[in-house]
């Protein structure tokens, strides 16, 4: 009981000090694609899900940090030998959004909002078809990745609609091919504000 309390108060302070705070659970589908720097690779995208939780601060300018289970990849297929490798991966994804609200009434909001976000894979699984001579390993991906979340998002009462296009900053690709690869997606997500 105490414990509860505890939080309770904190998250009273919070609200109090940044005027408006929020948090609640969240989901998503996702679109994935893997680029590439190689004119005869074709790329194909990953239908992925998402589950996690969000976090707003603030009135009309708001930070909204994250934590997100999510999977991704992609298929890469060389157009030349029809060798193929689809790529999944298992991430845990941090963004951390800065944002406007547009429209900030008490029904609805209308909010634009972009920041970075940082995902880390724990869990990599590569499979190819027979035309594959060197098969990819998950060792020749790195672990973590930086990516740009831009977007807009509209709340209706208690549920939070965004839609994000994450761009992919950094290379990926770690093994021994002159390559480079990088993750982007688009997304949709909806959560539910619990206060």
């Amino acid at each position: 009981m105490k414990k509860l309390l505890i939080i309770f108060l904190i998250l009273f302070a919070i609200q109090e000090s940044f005027g408006q705070f929020t948090f609640g659970p969240k989901v998503g589908y996702a679109t994935s694609k893997l680029s590439t720097d190689f004119d005869s690779i074709k790329e194909s995208v990953k239908h992925n899900f998402q589950i996690g939780a969000f976090a707003r601060f603030g009135k009309k300018f708001y930070l909204q940090p994250e934590l997100i289970y999510a999977t991704s990849g992609g298929t890469l297929k060389n157009e030349s030998t029809g060798a193929q490798e689809e790529i999944s991966r298992k991430n845990i994804c941090i963004p951390l959004l800065v944002g406007f609200k547009l429209i900030n009434a008490k029904v609805i909001n209308l909010r634009v909002m972009a920041g970075p976000v940082v995902n880390y894979d724990i869990g990599t699984k590569i499979e190819s078809n027979e035309y594959v001579i060197n098969q990819m390993d998950p060792d020749d991906l790195k672990k973590a990745s930086l990516g740009l979340d831009m977007g807009a998002g509209v709340d209706v009462l208690i549920f939070s609609l965004d839609l994000r296009y994450e761009l992919g900053l950094n290379n990926i690709y770690n093994g021994d091919m002159d390559m480079s690869m990088k993750s982007n997606m688009f997304i949709v997500s909806l959560g539910i504000k619990l206060l």
